[in-house]
């Protein structure tokens, strides 16, 4: 039965199980804007990816038309950060019927010796924004620094201050297991029983090496309310066994949440090649678990 109430967990999803991070269509998007706590570095449009072909505006739009509803949003793919903005955004997701699941905030290292205050101000003051532009959650990062203890804790001090500011926003803080500070689920569960619940855990399956990682993921993805579904790719294309592998890590973790379609590879020219066949592979993989489960409780009733 416990296999049964998951599969309805999964299936009762507000806006459907997949979501999709503008970083996997940074090609069509374009020009990119690399906010910073860092006074020196200029925040002014670039484009290492091209000029791009669509507005972020208009791709709430695209997403629905795939039959996508959740959005994930890097801080550098927002042109401004005016609430003029910020509201047109948010009426576009609204418009389109596609939630605004995460806002990804691409900078700042609240474990860093020198400038963690400076930094965490800085994160600080995207959670208005967040509320502006109407997403669920904040991803920031934990940190960037070698995972001693005295960075571990300055870590989990500036992370339980940024949680009591954004309590009672509607905005909720989520981490990531990604960088130098969190190489392993030791790390990682270590922040999280210090954080006591008041910061969420957005797991990513392509931040970690393989062999090591499907254990890990194992490990930790049992904590997480987001997933960072990457996939790896080589010359033949989607590396199906290792994205197999993270997926059966996820299902023996009990993981229930959504899954963000992270596509990172030139393979495909298009985009949404690599986007939608990943999304294929996933349902596929839920399908052939759901009957497994199914046939398995049929069996012992």
């Amino acid at each position: 039965m416990e296999q049964t109430r998951r599969a309805m967990m999964a299936q009762a999803l507000p806006n459907g199980r997949f979501a999709i991070s503008t970083w996997s269509l940074h090609r069509l998007l374009g020009p990119i804007y690399p906010y910073s706590p860092d006074q020196e570095r200029n925040a002014a449009r670039k484009e290492p990816y091209g000029p791009g072909a669509a507005s972020l505006v208009e791709l709430p739009q695209q997403l629905a038309e795939r039959g996508i509803h959740r959005l994930e949003v890097c801080s550098f793919h927002l042109p401004s950060l005016e609430a003029g903005y910020l509201s047109d955004l948010r009426g576009a997701m609204k418009a389109s019927g596609v939630l605004f699941q995460t806002l990804l905030l691409e900078d700042g290292d609240p474990s860093h010796p020198d400038h963690a205050k400076r930094d965490a101000a800085w994160m600080s003051g995207w959670i208005e924004r967040a509320v502006v532009a109407g997403a669920q959650n904040l991803r920031v990062i934990a940190g960037k620094q070698p995972p001693t203890e005295e960075n571990l804790s300055r870590a989990l001090r500036h992370l339980r201050q940024l949680a009591k500011e954004a309590d009672g926003s509607g905005v909720r803080i989520v981490v990531e297991n990604w960088f130098d500070l969190l190489p392993s689920p030791r790390q990682m569960n270590w922040l999280l029983d210090g954080l006591e619940g008041t910061v969420g855990l957005n797991g990513d399956l392509g931040n970690w090496t393989a062999p090591e990682k499907y254990a890990d993921l194992a490990d930790i993805m049992c904590r997480a309310e987001l997933c960072h579904a990457k996939a790896d790719y080589n010359a033949a294309g989607l590396d199906g066994a290792d994205y197999l592998m993270c997926l059966e890590a996820c299902d023996a973790a009990g993981y229930v949440g959504p899954f963000t379609l992270i596509y990172d590879s030139p393979f495909f020219p298009d985009e949404w090649d690599g986007i939608l066949l990943q999304k294929t592979f996933i349902e596929e993989f839920q399908d052939q678990q759901t009957r497994a489960r199914l046939s398995g409780e049929w069996r012992t009733t």
